[in-house]
């Protein structure tokens, strides 16, 4: 049996600090415009947990409600977005890939709200990719 992956991240300013207890059941590039505008890039790139994954280690997010059911969370200090939240899926975490500190060790599979996607930026990539959002479901390994 392999052994459990721990991975460790936080903001830019280290007010924040986290390590999660596996590695993701997904990964995504997100287009849309919300993503783009809070990040302050093209797109941003998340990755999901089951919230008892997750171990807040030093500080806690701020969190904006940018949308009737969503919460995105970025330090307060430092501005660094850092969490994604849909309030119809409290049994999971979404965190920014960049926040991690070793962030190659996980790589996105999909992007999604492609119809959003600046039409400059060229990818080339085999990942899949939709239009609008795709369901967020942990798969069973």
């Amino acid at each position: 049996m392999a052994q459990r992956e721990l991975l460790q991240g936080g903001c830019l300013c280290v007010a924040i600090r986290y390590q999660v207890n596996g590695l993701p059941f997904d990964a995504d590039h997100c287009h849309c415009s919300q993503c783009r505008k809070s990040a302050g890039a093209v797109m941003m790139s998340w990755m999901d947990f089951c919230s008892e994954q997750v171990e807040w280690l030093k500080g806690q997010v701020t969190e904006l409600a940018s949308s009737k059911d969503i919460r995105r969370g970025f330090c307060q200090h430092c501005g660094c977005s850092l969490t994604y939240r849909h309030l119809d899926y409290p049994q999971y975490v979404t965190l920014s890939i960049a926040s991690l500190d070793l962030p190659q060790k996980v790589q996105p599979t999909y992007h999604i709200h492609t119809d959003e996607q600046v039409s400059w930026l060229n990818i080339d990539d085999n990942c899949p990719r939709y239009k609008a959002g795709k369901t967020l479901t942990k798969s069973s390994n």
